[in-house]
């Protein structure tokens, strides 16, 4: 099972992970809708910029696979 939906008019939703320290986990901070990933690279580093982020990554949703999840 995948996380729906994938997409929207407007582009493809990326999940945005990021972490405060080095030693920190990435930790899932929020979405943005891009039509393609450098887009959503600039949305993610513009819309979460309110820390000072040690690390920051996107992922496209349609590549995130559920392990365990709602039955």
């Amino acid at each position: 099972m995948n996380l729906k939906p994938v997409h929207t008019e407007d582009g493809e939703i990326y999940e945005v992970f990021a972490k405060i320290k080095d030693d920190d986990p990435y930790q899932h901070i929020g979405s943005v809708v891009a039509p393609d990933p450098d887009l959503a690279g600039m949305y993610a580093r513009t819309l979460y910029n309110e820390w000072n982020w040690s690390g920051m990554f996107i992922a496209p949703r349609r590549e995130i696979i559920t392990l365990i999840g709602p039955r």
